[in-house]
């Protein structure tokens, strides 16, 4: 057994292609061209099988990734697929867009392994192989894998509000147990912000759509266009037949800085910049589909994940100059390491320790500077990160004819503002039990509305979570009528 670790620790990681910078700049594909079969199979066999499988207690919906990974080393592409699929409803899309490196890869223990030679290697590349498989597997099937057998209809109707990553869960989950599920969206497509908030630069259209096509398959009816909490609320939902709801709107509604000159046209919210600039008009809301105008000093504002995919957004319009702006150090960035790498690999330029003060317009109306302060850091806030603290006298400015803030979300009240017996926080994030069961009966709730920005696999979680109690709950009241 110490032989074979040895000599797993001695394979070397395998790169993943991806597209060169001056060509991926100028298209808006995936960045990343993914592993083929001979590159995976070795990737997968520097996994040395750990009988604790730290890496599976790090993923916060448990896959079984020494098992997986031992498939695809034996070439069982197929079974390694449904192996993540066992606990996973979207590993195709965490594959690409969680942080493993704060998750799986993190606790990898190939990672900081002692070698021999005193090598250091990366971790196992789990995220890139579990995309990897999961696309061969659709490749070969023509599309995602349906059950074997569908169950008999239980009667029972449930409606999800929100057609992102936990309501999809949702939707998944109960449909396999024969309910009836309806979707409700609020964007003019399903996919919420799989389609709405990830460029397809990380994530291509396709593999949600794909996704979507199965679980109508399955018998899941989408409504798209409707607002719940003004086009229809929960209660009327209740009164229309549905025995349970689950709350899956996320966290849409964008920070703002609430400094001058954040009204001036050209100052634009990241959900706004994101979706005119990656997503064909007859995807979007009337209001929004004029197309973004030519753009070339572009000043994006924050420092996470949605601030990197609107910086290689605009590079990818066309703009000259892109700066990302962030009032602490890269080492209090909370956006992936990755993401920072792929940018300044396309020309994006970085102004740490540095404040917007004000936004300045021209005699039209129109942003032309954005004025920032120099910033120092100061002793750790609440969040652990040390606090930025002005530095006298370092005012500059950077010429902007767009600004985009990308400074964080929070929950929409809407929801829970027009639902009787929903208990939230000052925030208006609902609260839930550890099953995601609201303070209604009937009514459950997870994903960024419950918890605040957070992951795609987080979200994921709570839906089958969710699940399992909604599942339960109608177990418990009378057989509908047939």
């Amino acid at each position: 057994m110490a032989n074979d670790v040895a000599r797993r620790l001695a394979i070397s990681v395998q790169p993943v292609p991806k597209q060169d910078p001056e060509e991926r700049k100028r298209n808006f594909e995936e960045t990343y061209l993914g592993f083929d079969l001979n590159a995976a199979r070795i990737e997968a066999s520097r996994c040395i099988q750990c009988p604790s499988a730290p890496c599976q207690e790090a993923c916060p919906v448990h896959n079984d990734i020494p098992g997986a990974l031992a498939l695809i080393e034996a070439g069982d592409i197929l079974g390694a697929a449904d192996k993540f699929r066992e606990t996973s409803n979207l590993p195709e899309m965490c594959g690409r867009l969680c942080p493993q490196e704060k998750l799986c890869e993190g606790a990898c223990v190939v990672g900081f392994a002692i070698r021999p030679d005193g090598r250091q290697e990366p971790p196992v590349t789990i995220g890139k192989l579990e995309a990897f498989c999961t696309d061969y597997q659709r490749q070969q099937l023509g599309g995602y894998p349906m059950p074997r057998y569908m169950p008999e209809p239980t009667g029972f109707k449930v409606a999800v509000i929100g057609s992102g990553p936990a309501g999809l869960a949702v939707a998944e989950q109960l449909a396999d147990k024969g309910h009836s599920v309806t979707v409700y969206e609020y964007w003019p497509e399903p996919g919420g912000v799989l389609v709405y908030g990830i460029p397809n630069f990380k994530m291509r259209k396709n593999i949600v759509d794909e996704y979507i096509a199965h679980l109508e398959a399955m018998g899941v009816r989408f409504i798209c266009n409707t607002y719940v909490g003004r086009d229809i609320t929960i209660d009327e939902l209740f009164q229309q037949g549905f025995h349970a709801v689950f709350i899956g709107t996320g966290a849409g509604v964008g920070n703002e800085m609430g400094i001058e000159g954040e009204d001036l046209e050209g100052v634009y919210s990241a959900t706004e910049f994101l979706v005119r600039g990656n997503l064909a008009p007859e995807m979007l809301p009337e209001r929004l589909r004029t197309p973004l105008p030519k753009l070339n000093d572009v000043v994006v504002i924050g420092g996470g994940d949605t601030s990197m995919d609107c910086v290689r957004t605009a590079v990818r319009l066309g703009a000259q100059n892109v700066t990302c702006v962030y009032r602490r150090t890269e080492a209090e960035m909370l956006g992936r390491e990755e993401e920072r790498k792929n940018a300044r690999e396309e020309g994006v330029r970085f102004e740490m320790l540095t404040l917007p003060t004000r936004i300045l317009g021209d005699e039209h109306g129109r942003v032309r500077a954005v004025e920032c302060q120099r910033m120092q850091l100061g002793e750790p806030d609440e969040t652990g990160r040390r606090r930025p603290i002005p530095v006298p006298g370092s005012e500059f400015v950077i010429p902007a004819d767009a600004v985009v803030i990308a400074i964080g979300y929070g929950a929409d009240p809407v929801v829970p503002q027009t639902t009787s017996g929903i208990r939230t926080d000052r925030k208006a994030l609902i609260q839930v039990d550890e099953k995601g069961r609201t303070t209604r009966p009937g009514v459950f709730a997870g994903g960024d509305n419950v918890n605040g920005a957070d992951l795609v696999v987080t979200a994921l979680a709570d839906g089958r979570r969710a699940a399992e109690a909604i599942h339960e709950y109608l177990m418990t009241l009378p057989a509908p009528r047939r």
